[in-house]
């Protein structure tokens, strides 16, 4: 149980850092004009986003099965 506690907190703190991860990179698209950079950050955004809904499903997998 405790385990499962730690885990929970580390896929939390995850969670919190793509969050600012995925604002970050909402931030450097908007900024961007050169096309390379716009197509590196829309791909960045992509990832992170996919991150993100990889980290809530976890954690909410991990909150319906205690």
């Amino acid at each position: 149980r405790q385990r499962q506690m730690c885990i929970r907190d580390s896929l939390k703190d995850d969670l919190h850092q793509t969050a600012r991860a995925l604002q970050d990179a909402y931030n450097n698209l908007e900024n961007v004009v050169d096309p390379d950079l716009i197509d590196c950050y829309i791909y960045e955004l992509n990832s992170v986003q996919m991150r993100y809904k990889f980290l809530l499903a976890s954690i909410k997998k991990m909150e319906l099965s205690q």
